[in-house]
Formats: C-alpha cells, structure tokens, sequence
C-alpha cells in the first residue's frame, strides 16, 4: 500500500479473469472497504482469488450517498478500493465525484492499472493509435448522436468508444453516412470465449450488424484522412451546396450525380450525407 487514507482505482478483468494484476489482488486483499458497481459481479473475482472482502455496491444511482462513509474510512487511516463491473474504473462508469470528493479531503487517491477495453480494442483494430479520442456511449437519441457526429466529421484522431449491441448497426449506418465511407472495426466480447473482431468500412460493417450483436462491444473509427481534408478545403463547401440543392428541389439523387465532380466526393458519400442533412432539417423547412 502507499500510506494510509487512500483510495484505489483497480481496474479489473473486462472477460477473463487471468488478467488481474498480482497488484490489484493484494490491494483488493488489504482494503478495508471495497466498493463495485455491480457486487455479484465482483465477488465471483474475488471468491476466484480467494479474497474475503464483501463489497458494497456503488453505481451511478448511490454514488453521492457513500461518499461519505468512504471519507469516514480514508479519514481513520484506512484504505478504500473501487472497482466497476470490468475494466478501469471511471471510463464511461461510476466513481467520478467519489474521487474529487477525496481529493478535496487531502486524501491520496491512486491509479492499479490494468485491462480496458478501450486499449483493447485500439490495439486490434489495425487503424491508427498514436493519436485517438475516446467518446465513451454517444448520445441515445438519433438527432442528438448525429449532431455529436457532425462535429466530429473533420477530426483526423482515431475515435474509440462503447456502444450498446442493440444499437451497434444503426450507430455505425449513421457514421458511414455522416463521416463519409471509413475502415472501422467492431470489437465485441474482448477477452471472452465468444470474441470477436471484425474489420471493415463503416457500410460494410452496418449491414454485418444490421440485427445488433451479443455482448459488450468497442467500436474504433479511422479519423478522417488529411487527403480527404486537403481536397474538401479546395472544394466547394459541401454541405452549402447540398443544402442549396434541397431548398432548390433537387432530389438527393440529381445532388450527388451533380456535386460529385465539383467537391471530388463519391456519389454515394454525397447521397449518404443529403439524407443525413434532410434529416436534421426542422420540419417545414
């Protein structure tokens, strides 16, 4: 341990449960207080290991409620441990305001590093990983998802983050429509008897799981390349000239036949990306 009134971060197995560090078991082993998202979960990890602590759940519902008590157990000197139901705790779960409240409480707060599924996913995907964003769930409803998308249209990073399986296939139809037609890979069940990677453009990958997928699944996204931006900057404005094209009366397919030449776009980009803005068109317009 590294001095009394500390809280751990221990990041835990996102499937297997070899791939716990002999770190993580000992801290869990010496903590006076273990905090899960899910106790079921962490007590099959700790009953595998041998660990006889009994954990109190923390999740995003209760979270404000044991803080407290947590601060109590830092303040006696004692140590505290928190874990999420897989992975490194915080990344797209529970645990943030438990965290700045102990570090506004003087107390040490460290880092037990281990497996994530979104290094994971990176590191398989076979796209770029010098330089990436992690976007942790994009927003539920379509509207607000697609306008998250439309900001993230000229981004060069590789974008890594979680979706739900039964919105995987409408996630990436949407990208591939407003991001342009990108390699891709869906990583699900990493670690687990069923895993699976599978590799491809966003299209190609949206019509695979066009019924979803089972598990817990990692989508990584190519950033948009500095060819294509080169060109989109010495081309006419795209969405400009979409958008005069519909408030002329042009049909998405007489846009995409006209434009293509002019921005240096595939037709089926410019189609995909008409029937994205007639979308986000408010009504009447």
């Amino acid at each position: 341990m590294s001095g009394p009134g500390a809280l751990y971060l221990v990041a835990t197995p996102i499937g297997n449960l070899e791939d716990v560090t002999l770190r993580a078991l000992r801290v869990l082993r010496e903590a006076e207080l273990v905090l899960a998202e899910d106790t079921r979960r962490t007590r099959i990890l700790l009953e595998r290991h041998g660990i006889s602590a009994r954990p109190l759940s923390l999740h995003a519902h209760n979270e404000a409620s044991r803080i407290a008590r947590v601060l109590a157990v830092l303040a006696a000197g004692g140590s505290a441990a928190l874990v999420s139901d897989a992975g490194t705790p915080l990344v797209s779960d529970p645990g943030e305001r438990l965290a700045a409240a102990a570090i506004a409480a003087g107390h040490a707060v460290v880092s037990v590093p281990g497996a994530s599924a979104l290094l994971a996913a990176l590191s398989v995907a076979g796209l770029p990983a010098a330089r990436f964003a992690f976007a942790g769930f994009l927003p539920r409803r379509a509207s607000e998802r697609d306008a998250w998308l439309e900001g993230w249209r000229e981004r060069t990073e590789t974008l890594v983050l979680f979706e739900s399986p039964r919105r995987v296939g409408a996630t990436l139809l949407a990208m591939a429509g407003i991001l342009g037609e990108r390699p891709a890979c869906v990583a699900r069940e990493l670690t687990k008897l069923h895993e699976e990677v599978a590799r491809g453009t966003l299209r190609e990958l949206a019509g695979r799981f066009a019924k979803g997928a089972r598990g817990e699944v990692t989508l990584v996204v190519g950033g948009r390349s500095r060819e294509a931006a080169a060109t989109a900057s010495a081309a006419p404005d795209l969405d400009a000239a979409i958008r005069e094209g519909l408030a002329a009366g042009e049909s998405t397919r007489q846009l995409a036949a006209r434009i293509a030449p002019l921005c240096g776009v595939p037709r089926r980009e410019i189609y995909a990306r008409a029937l994205a803005l007639k979308r986000s068109r408010p009504a009447g317009a």
